[in-house]
């Protein structure tokens, strides 16, 4: 950004800050979807809460500030809310079978198949964006490979959980990139409470489609608990309304490979708040192996996006304009 006028510096800064704390926040929102969970809150009351109190609180600041409505963002929105209703259904449902460090590190991998979404639509993928999906292959089996596990389970430690939080973070691959093109051209505002809104609805819908025993009857214990308002208010009001409008506003100003990039610290705070013990019930601890595995997978998200832009700097003339270019994703 060194060539690029005070303001848009200026811009770009709070863009940078804007995704570090939408980061921070999702980090720690495992840890609150676990303990609803644990709660025996299903996955649809949980999300249909989630994302309603999400939608109510965008909604009213939306009425307050009077933002401006255009259809084209209302069905970019819609778009971007089918993908992220599925992505966070296997994310949930996922957390009842795997741990929540697990989940944050297995989610993380969403920065290297974001380049692989782009070679989907005709992009051409980089030969870091590969290295990094195959560095990370091999951390995400040091992750969740118990030794010894291997006769015990045919997967070797490797489960359902562990299988619908992979496929949730090609969904979320998916939504960044797509993302990356809507927020250009539409409002943030709307983007948000539009796909936020869908989520909720839909949660509800299928919520009141399944057996009684997934319902919110069967939830009234868990709910009469204030312990789990607090996690469900925590996940509304900041890991839903603040993190997605700040990442819907945010990401306009940055690459998608600097958006990425930043987005690689969500699964650390992920794990570090699940082995403080800070949440009533959840104290995780990840072996030797574990922790050499998904430092590995961090490594390998910054590898594959931030690789490419130090090789090409590496090759570009020593004579080089002094005026740089900006960052582009």
């Amino acid at each position: 950004m060194t060539g690029a006028p005070p303001q848009a510096r200026r811009s770009h800064g709070a863009a940078v800050l804007g995704t570090l704390l939408a980061a921070s926040i999702w980090g720690a929102s495992f840890a609150g979807m676990k303990y609803a969970i644990q709660a025996h809150l299903s996955v649809g009351v949980m999300l249909t809460l989630r994302f309603g109190i999400g939608s109510a609180c965008l909604g009213l600041l939306m009425l307050a500030l009077r933002v401006p409505v255009r259809r084209a963002a209302l069905r970019d929105g819609f778009w971007l809310g089918l993908v992220i209703t599925a992505a966070f259904w296997l994310q949930a449902d996922g957390l009842r079978f795997t741990t929540t460090a697990k989940c944050g590190f297995i989610t993380g991998l969403y920065v290297v198949f974001t380049p692989l979404i782009g070679l989907l639509l005709g992009h051409r993928i980089k030969p870091f964006h590969g290295l990094g999906a195959l560095v990370a292959l091999a951390g995400l089996f040091l992750l969740v490979h118990h030794p010894g596990a291997a006769t015990a389970t045919p997967g070797g430690g490797w489960n359902r959980g562990d299988s619908e939080t992979f496929l949730c973070s090609i969904l979320c691959a998916l939504q960044i990139a797509m993302t990356g093109v809507f927020s250009r051209r539409s409002s943030g505002w709307v983007l948000a409470f539009t796909q936020v809104t869908v989520v909720a609805l839909l949660s509800l819908g299928i919520t009141a489609l399944l057996p009684a025993a997934y319902g919110f009857h069967a939830a009234a214990a868990g709910l009469a608990r204030p312990q789990v308002w607090f996690s469900l208010l925590y996940l509304g009001m900041l890991a839903t309304a603040l993190a997605f409008w700040l990442m819907m506003t945010s990401q306009a100003a940055l690459g998608a490979t600097e958006a990425a990039i930043l987005y690689c610290l969500e699964p650390l705070f992920t794990a570090l708040l699940a082995m403080s013990g800070w949440i009533p019930g959840i104290r995780e601890r990840l072996s030797p192996l574990q922790l050499a595995g998904g430092t590995i997978m961090l490594l390998a998200m910054v590898l594959a996006e931030l690789g490419p832009r130090l090789w090409d700097r590496g090759l570009a003339p020593a004579a080089a304009p002094s005026v740089a270019a900006p960052l582009a994703g």
